[in-house]
């Protein structure tokens, strides 16, 4: 083989400087400049994003405290308007009991002299019924009636000790 020929490694090596001088030239002024770039605009588009997200992370969380006081601040006022209605209702049926318990009391008062009214119109139509029913008692069993003022005045003395 010509690699291991020992008279051969002259050229050989002359040839390896030249390749390598011609390469790295070549790596040095037109790759890794480029490679450099792309690397270089690939970092500032990432920090650009890593900058954008940060922002849009920021925003985000600005959005979600307002919409989170929203929330609050709305069942704040759901608890409020609820207590309102509970408080309104509550007094509604405070203002229609009262409203019933005046008027079953009118009721009352107005049965109460009713009943009173006919009691003492019973009253008075028991003494007369009293009076006939003694007056004719007193006929059938004495063959004679008795005056009406007698019978009156017996029949008041027989109510006194009943009542």
């Amino acid at each position: 083989m010509p690699q291991f020929d020992p008279s051969m490694f002259a050229p050989q090596i002359v040839w390896l400087a030249l390749v390598f001088v011609v390469f790295y030239l070549l790596m040095s002024r037109v790759a890794l400049p480029r490679i450099s770039e792309v690397l270089e605009a690939r970092s500032t588009q990432i920090s650009h994003d890593l900058e954008r997200a940060r922002s849009l992370k920021a925003e985000t969380d600005q959005v979600v405290a307002a919409y989170e006081a929203a929330v609050a601040k709305a069942r704040n006022d759901a608890s409020a308007i609820l207590a309102s209605a509970g408080q309104e209702i509550s007094q509604r049926a405070a203002e229609r009991q009262a409203d019933f318990g005046r008027e079953l009391a009118q009721k009352v008062d107005a049965a109460e002299t009713r009943i009173a009214a006919a009691r003492d119109e019973a009253k008075a139509n028991i003494r007369e019924i009293a009076v006939e029913v003694a007056s004719e008692v007193a006929h059938k069993l004495t063959g004679g009636a008795p005056d009406a003022r007698t019978a009156g005045r017996a029949v008041d003395g027989a109510l006194k000790d009943a009542g």
